[in-house]
């Protein structure tokens, strides 16, 4: 290759890098709002998840219209012991659990870029797995499945394995659709929702309700991708 062929091909390089650069810079400019009450849980939830979220939502919002809709669980069952788990940070929470409802009001993508149609979803909370293939996607393992409700219409805590399949419908492949559960901000006392530079993501912060009374801060990424997706 001669040396101007060289030049042309790096300029070539440099132009796909920058035009891909400017393009995740484009996506992370999106802004969204949040508003505190987005009506009741939709008529079509079934009755057995209606009795057991909130009345209320949060509604997160963008140029493009709703991205979604979140109902919390009026009161999240505690598991039977918390647990010492490497990385888990909502321990005293079974895996299987549900702790919400999600209306997904446009097309997106969950926290592994993958592909989420517009519909009705459950939200259970579940962990990453210790091995090759999950480290680095998150400071910790706590992440809510997501699970199509025509798939998912039992409240009740349900075994890992077959929160994992149901979340699968969601994407239409062999992985669940997963959303990054992060640790919430213990001062704050209404929902937030706030902008993450350091992982280009949208982080929504709330307080979920546990057996007995306690709050615990939460945080859910509504928007943002694991840095290997």
């Amino acid at each position: 290759m001669n040396c101007k062929l060289q030049v042309n091909c790096a300029r070539l390089v440099i132009c796909c890098v920058a035009l891909a650069w400017a393009a995740g810079l484009a996506l992370a400019a999106e802004t969204y709002s949040l508003s505190q009450s987005a009506g009741a849980p939709p008529a079509e939830l079934p009755a057995a998840l209606r009795d057991v979220v909130a009345a209320d939502g949060l509604e997160v919002k963008g140029a493009g219209g709703v991205l979604c809709d979140i109902w919390l669980r009026k009161e999240v069952p505690l598991a039977a012991g918390a647990t010492q788990e490497l990385g888990v940070t909502f321990g005293q929470i079974a895996e299987g659990t549900l702790i919400g409802v999600m209306r997904i009001g446009t097309d997106t993508t969950d926290y592994r870029n993958q592909k989420v149609k517009a519909g009705l979803y459950t939200l259970r909370y579940a962990w990453a797995p210790v091995d090759g293939n999950h480290q680095g996607i998150a400071p910790q393992r706590d992440f809510a499945l997501l699970s199509p409700v025509a798939e998912d219409s039992d409240p009740a805590t349900i075994p890992r394995e077959v929160a994992l399949k149901r979340s699968a419908k969601t994407t239409g492949t062999k992985h669940p659709s997963v959303w990054s559960l992060w640790p919430g901000d213990d001062s704050a006392s209404a929902p937030a929702l706030k902008y993450q530079d350091d992982s280009q993501s949208w982080l929504l912060t709330f307080r979920l309700a546990l057996a007995g009374g306690a709050k615990l801060p939460v945080g859910l990424v509504v928007w943002g991708h694991a840095p290997e997706a």
